[in-house]
């Protein structure tokens, strides 16, 4: 059991975390169906594209800037009643102008959510804007200008999620220049539905300091070594990469191959409900499924901690915390 241990999660998305009792809720408060998708407490899909369908139609019970409030709280307490002491949400702009809320609002609820979160148990978490690759680049440069106008101080990372068989990483890579130049930390998913190739351009084309996924690199040996030695963080989750069929299984998992090949890996949980998943499952995976050891999990953690997008006043306070 790993419930003793501390814990830290830099990749999951806010509307992918949303507990199924809550939508449950939020669906009968605005009067909507949702009995397709949702099925005796369990999101209903049965594969990446329906998945897909699924998140977005969970995502429209979520409307107000109260209910992204409500939506933030109630995971961040899920994380903090588990031991973890630090979250990062993948959240899009772009989703609050679709729904009619608008950036500003959504954004500010989200933001009441960590603020509620951290007064009541102490949890610290940050955003991760994030563009959405098949609305192509002009959409994800937008994201990126808001991130980097934003000043918020929440606000803390930037990158590029969605479907990644559309479009090359090149025609993206203004949007990270703009992130970048801003001081904001770069991540971008790579290297799941796609081969090695996809982490390679986002190497090549981005230059993050952490990878989304990253998996699949396991297929070329000469960028298992070139993420090592860049010292590239890799944000792995288990859970979603079996539920969507990267992997077959645990054992053919590449996570202990990698940390073992010398790249820094973390562990996290994606879009925890939807494959029946969560934080305290996947650091019991990392213990019963991969075989580590209480002081090999506490090194994934602080591997969290150092590539988070933190200042450094709020990376030493975790790394004491820890």
């Amino acid at each position: 059991m790993t419930s003793h241990l501390k814990k830290v999660e830099l990749h999951c998305h806010l509307e992918g975390a949303a507990p199924p009792a809550l939508t449950l809720a939020q669906a009968r408060k605005y009067n909507i169906d949702l009995s397709a998708y949702l099925s005796d407490g369990a999101y209903v899909w049965h594969d990446f594209a329906s998945f897909l369908e699924c998140y977005d139609k969970v995502s429209e019970v979520y409307k107000s800037e109260e209910d992204y409030a409500l939506l933030t709280e109630t995971y961040l307490e899920e994380l903090a009643s588990i031991g973890t002491i630090y979250s990062e949400l993948i959240v899009s702009p772009d989703h609050g102008k679709r729904i009619g809320l608008g950036a500003e609002a959504y954004i500010a609820g989200v933001c009441e959510g960590i603020r509620r979160a951290r007064e009541a148990h102490g949890i610290e978490a940050r955003l991760i804007v994030t563009g959405e690759r098949h609305f192509g680049p002009e959409s994800v440069i937008g994201a990126a200008e808001y991130a980097a106008k934003a000043k918020n101080p929440l606000i803390t990372g930037f990158n590029l999620a969605g479907e990644e068989r559309m479009g090359r990483v090149a025609d993206y890579a203004r949007a990270f220049d703009i992130a970048r130049d801003a001081g904001l930390g770069l991540t971008i998913h790579a290297g799941e539905v796609c081969g090695a190739f996809s982490v390679e351009d986002a190497l090549n084309d981005v230059r993050p300091s952490r990878i989304g996924h990253g998996v699949r690199a396991i297929e070329n040996p000469d960028l298992v070594k070139r993420l090592a030695d860049q010292g590239a963080v890799l944000e792995v989750c288990p859970g979603s990469n079996i539920a969507l069929k990267v992997f077959p299984d645990f054992a053919a998992h590449p996570l202990r191959k990698l940390k073992e090949a010398g790249v820094r890996v973390t562990i996290s949980s994606d879009d925890p409900p939807f494959f029946h998943t969560s934080l305290k499952r996947e650091y019991e995976l990392a213990s019963e499924a991969f075989g580590f050891s209480d002081s090999e999990i506490n090194d994934l953690t602080r591997t969290g901690i150092e590539a988070a997008f933190v200042d450094e006043e709020t990376r030493r306070a975790l790394l004491a915390r820890l």
